[in-house]
């Protein structure tokens, strides 16, 4: 098969060499000129991964003949340029042109979950999907095991996605609960950047667990409230996710949150960890949606105020401890 897969940051090349792995020929896509041209110098994306590349991964700047000749696109791009790519693509796609995205976070000031985007942009006719789960990219690019769940209404597309997809390091689920994938994805980043702040603040396991904890309750609360299946929170896409980005530092969210507990202010910690941390956007959104709709989500809360300026890590841990006690569960 051929896939044009559109970002290539460290996500996005390291589902490349998976689907290269498997025997497809994959364009790689970015946006900037430079990058390709070192990438096709280099044989490797050394910005972001060390690996070399198969004869099979083609490093390209311009994708208007791939899109018109691919069956499946993979989208692999921050979520604030997710629409902006969608409407890249429009003149060139099929109408059964599929398009799979490994975005993960709401679209900045409307607060829509990606798929309402796509519909948006490309019609509610096509087939659409999204891959999620606990999965960072070194790792992927590895060939460590990893599991991830795709999740789609379609339930064909979801069989070949699988195929494409599968080996024996890369296991792909299968979900049609795609509502849930993508909030799972979603507030597990600002969750991360609320963990790496805990331990920065040398609050030790006892806190961190609880953290992750209560934080799952906040992610099942505001996934359902949007639309979203319970079990789904409990598998990859959501407690998977949210253990593995809020323990490892590997995390992009966690050493952000980390570098603030530790005195760096927002531009210095982004500066240095040099990709997007999505969960700074998604914080912001989350909690507009939430309080928009009534969702009682403390933690989502308190994050944001700290990137807002609002107080600091330190106060933002003293709110959430002074808050009244209740019951663990609101059916008690």
């Amino acid at each position: 098969m051929q896939i044009l897969v559109l970002g290539a940051g460290s996500w996005g090349t390291a589902l490349a060499l998976t689907l290269a792995d498997n025997g497809n020929e994959v364009f790689l896509w970015s946006n900037e000129a430079k990058h390709v041209q070192e990438m096709l110098d280099t044989g490797k994306n050394a910005v972001f991964l060390p690996n070399k590349f198969p004869s099979t991964i083609k490093p390209i700047a311009d994708f208007t003949e791939q899109a018109k000749q691919v069956k499946d696109i993979i989208v692999v791009v921050p979520s604030h340029g997710f629409r902006g790519i969608l409407k890249m693509i429009v003149p060139y796609i099929s109408p059964t042109t599929r398009i799979c995205w490994a975005t993960k976070g709401l679209e900045n000031d409307t607060g829509l979950l990606l798929h309402q985007v796509a519909e948006q942009v490309l019609g509610k006719n096509r087939d659409l999907a999204v891959l999620s789960g606990p999965s960072f990219a070194t790792e992927v690019a590895k060939g460590l095991p990893t599991a991830v769940t795709i999740a789609t209404t379609n339930k064909q597309y979801a069989t070949d996605l699988v195929d494409l997809f599968h080996n024996n390091h890369f296991r792909p689920y299968t979900s049609t609960d795609i509502i849930g994938v993508q909030l799972g994805g979603t507030v597990k980043n600002v969750m991360a950047i609320a963990s790496g702040i805990v331990d920065g603040l040398e609050f030790g396991a006892n806190s961190r667990a609880a953290l992750i904890t209560r934080g799952l309750s906040e992610m099942v609360r505001f996934g359902v409230a949007l639309g979203g299946k319970t079990e789904t929170f409990m598998g990859l896409a959501g407690m998977g996710d949210l253990v593995l980005t809020c323990t490892d530092k590997l995390s992009r969210n966690y050493r952000f949150g980390f570098a603030l507990a530790k005195g760096s202010n927002i531009d210095q910690a982004q500066a240095d960890i040099g990709q997007v941390v999505e969960g700074v956007r998604a914080a912001r959104e989350v909690n507009r949606v939430a309080k928009e709709r009534n969702i009682d989500m403390p933690i989502v809360e308190q994050v944001n105020n700290v990137l807002q300026g609002i107080c600091t890590p330190k106060e933002a841990v003293k709110i959430l401890l002074s808050r009244q006690p209740k019951a663990e569960f609101i059916s008690q």
